[in-house]
């Protein structure tokens, strides 16, 4: 895990990245600030669970606490990727770079232009494809994404996936409202559609986004190629597979109620409710199944407010009573993240990834940026010449894609099922790893410690190591 005592640290950013908005900026040198997040025990949620509960539908959600619901003066995100059962989920650092003219990105599906310059991400994202199902970048932005079904058409042609515009939004904003534009720009000229699984049978559904960073969050909901956004500057919010944001809407596709009062959704007059005239009359079952599950974690968010930390987070996404944590035949959560992001710009942002199903099981494991980032093997899935997700026809065969970590993961998931007590001992073991990521997080934050950009650049990778030995 490392010491974290060297003398002094200054994270600097990568020369080619493009700068970040104000407040962000340069990190400064950590001297003994007070101003690190404080525990607080939240003795309902902490509990890890053991698998074998009532299957729940498959789901996502995502969560941002800002002050004053947070303990200190940070915006904490979060998020669960649900996905199919045996899907990988892999653990992947870009770092930033500058594009020639003319440059194009291969996106999943599609082709596009590259913008000048990219910042560094971290992206935890399914294995087969080039976006993600959350992330960060180095100005602190963080973005997940879920799918809904709306009134407007599903396009099963191949599209931008709404996976491949948290990459985008991630790489190209620097702030929660740039990757916002980032994103809605694309929408609109590019249109979101393509199978969304491994799978010859397409799987197809539109997006909602929760976008954050220091100072503010926003909720992006789609429909096809339109849009509503929600700005949030404080207290706390959650998204799960369903349009939620009502009248309060800080921005909008140019179209949008024009699209809803030609197509017979809203008669032009009175409030425009954005969730009530783009809402399917009758829901699928997945998406009536979210309802209850965004009303689980709204209330968890309110019983917590005014000290939500890092670990509240990362309990609630545990959860499997509520449904937010699943672990079902066809679903289960294969990847998770936890965000810490101080308000002020001298500190560093923290971002938390598991890299293996199921957070009930699982250890967070942080990230910070600092140049020279150590590459971490562990968590990246293999590459093949002929793969089955970028041959046309797509997806006619299967290949093996779990990393080391999740293999040695999932060797450790079946002893826990076969032993409940070598189990119990296993889980304990990685709880107090996941104990000492969270004190050293807390001390840098605080200033107790100054790490050097070194220890910090290996954090990931050794914490990753220190989790297999357990394994082994």
């Amino acid at each position: 895990m490392g010491s974290l005592t060297c003398s002094q640290f200054q994270g600097p950013r990568h020369p080619t990245a493009p700068p970040c908005p104000a407040p962000e900026g340069p990190w400064g040198h950590i001297q003994g600030r007070d101003r690190g997040l404080t525990s607080h025990s939240v003795p309902a949620l902490t509990q890890f669970r053991m698998a074998g509960q009532a299957p729940v539908p498959s789901s996502c959600d995502c969560f941002v606490a800002l002050p004053p619901h947070t303990a200190s003066p940070a915006v904490i995100f979060g998020k669960n990727a649900d996905r199919p059962r045996h899907e990988v989920q892999e653990i992947v650092y870009v770092p930033a770079a500058t594009h020639r003219p003319g440059d194009k990105v291969q996106c999943t599906y599609l082709e596009i232009e590259q913008a000048e310059r990219t910042h560094a991400v971290v992206l935890s994202r399914p294995a087969w494809l080039w976006g993600a199902e959350m992330g960060a970048n180095d100005c602190g932005v963080c973005v997940g994404n879920e799918g809904v079904w709306t009134r407007e058409p599903l396009g099963e042609a191949e599209a931008l996936l709404g996976m491949d515009l948290v990459r985008l939004g991630l790489e190209r904003g620097g702030s929660a409202r740039e990757a916002l534009e980032v994103i809605t720009a694309l929408l609109e000229r590019y249109g979101q559609g393509g199978s969304c699984k491994e799978e010859p049978v397409p799987f197809v559904y539109h997006n909602t986004f929760l976008l954050a960073d220091r100072t503010e969050a926003w909720v992006l909901e789609t429909a096809g190629r339109y849009w509503a956004a929600q700005r949030i500057r404080e207290g706390s919010r959650n998204i799960s597979n369903q349009l939620s944001i009502g009248s309060d809407i800080a921005a909008e596709h140019p179209g949008l109620r024009e699209r809803a009062r030609s197509r017979g959704w809203w008669s032009g007059d009175g409030e425009f409710v954005f969730a009530e005239v783009f809402s399917l009359e009758k829901q699928p079952p997945r998406m009536e199944a979210a309802k209850a599950r965004f009303q689980a974690g709204k209330e968890l968010l309110r019983q917590h407010a005014g000290h939500i930390t890092a670990e509240t987070l990362m309990s609630i996404l545990r959860d499997k009573e509520s449904g937010i944590c699943v672990d079902t035949e066809a679903f289960r959560t294969a990847g998770s993240m936890v965000s810490v992001l101080p308000r002020d710009p001298a500190l560093p942002c923290v971002h938390f990834f598991t890299a293996t199903p199921d957070p009930s099981r699982s250890v967070f494991k942080p990230f910070v940026f600092v140049a020279g980032i150590k590459p971490v093997p562990q968590v990246r899935s293999p590459t093949f010449l002929q793969d089955p997700a970028k041959q046309i026809p797509r997806f006619q065969s299967s290949v093996d894609r779990r990393h080391e970590l999740y293999r040695r993961h999932q060797a450790a998931l079946e002893l826990m099922e076969q032993d409940q007590e070598r189990g119990q001992k296993l889980l304990e073991t990685l709880q107090e790893l996941e104990k000492q990521g969270l004190k050293g997080m807390k001390e840098l934050l605080e200033g107790t410690v100054t790490p050097c950009p070194e220890e910090l650049a290996d954090l990931f990778f050794d914490c990753v190591e220190a989790e297999m030995k357990f394994y082994t």
